[in-house]
Formats: structure tokens, sequence, C-alpha cells
């Protein structure tokens, strides 16, 4: 399947899955033998399903909201904005109770409609500083002359 079939496929995972929290929709949507690229994460089925109550439990309001979306014959590729209310655990920090956002590039490979590759790249830098774990390097002085 390519085209419009396999973009609702990703569309599901994301708003199905992430979203509202649906685990089973990965038991569905992704291959059992599905290869993760994302530092990480794990591969399959369980590893999308640990992703999705790790996120959750760190961000009880976290969402994804989908920018873009472009297919390239198995191949979808998204971009996108997630996160929410930082009240759990999150990179091996406590809750700092502040609202975080990471902009996303996601690519799937999807087969036969299952999802048997992906690829994440989130702005993990940009979250820690919002999060207030990483402060940001102060600016340089302008030299004037």
């Amino acid at each position: 399947m390519t085209g419009p079939g396999n973009e609702a496929i990703y569309r599901r995972l994301i708003e199905e899955g992430f979203n509202q929290g649906n685990l089973a929709v990965a038991d569905e949507l992704v291959s059992p033998g599905a290869r993760e690229h994302q530092r990480g994460s794990e591969d399959g089925p369980e590893g999308v399903k640990k992703t999705i109550k790790y996120l959750r439990s760190a961000f009880p309001d976290f969402k994804i909201t989908i920018d873009e979306v472009v297919v390239s014959g198995d191949k979808v590729w998204a971009r996108q904005r997630g996160g929410g209310t930082n009240l759990g655990s999150f990179a091996g920090h406590l809750p700092s109770g502040r609202k975080a956002f990471t902009e996303v590039i996601d690519i799937c490979r999807i087969e036969d409609g299952k999802i048997v590759e992906h690829w994440g790249v989130p702005d993990q830098l940009g979250m820690m500083m919002q999060l207030g774990h990483i402060t940001p390097p102060a600016r340089p002085a302008t030299v004037s002359g």
C-alpha cells in the first residue's frame, strides 16, 4: 500500500496511540519485526507502547500536532510538535510543572499496512531547555569596531 493509505496509518498511530493512549493500536499498525532507529527507543509494537506510556506518564496531557506530511512511495515523512505539561519524571529529572514542546521529524516505512521502520529526530535540547534542565549558554558580548 502506498499514498494516502500510508498517511492514514501514520496519522492513526499518532492520534489513537500517542494522543489518546490507545496502546492496542501499536499491535495493529506496527509490525512485530519493526526496526526503531530513534535513539533510546525499542523495536516493534512493544517499543512503541513503552514510548507512549513513558511520554504520557511524564506529560499526562501529551499531544502531538502534525504540521506537515509528505508521502513518497513506502515512506511517510512528518513534521510535528509534541509535548504537554511535565508532571512526571522525564529524562531522569523530577517533574518541572512546566509546559514544554519539541519539534520532531518522523520518517516511517510501511509495508503491507504496517510500520516496519521508524526514524525520529526530536529537538531534545530544546525540550530540556524549556523544562529548565539545561541552561542556555550566555550570549557573547558584541564587539563593536
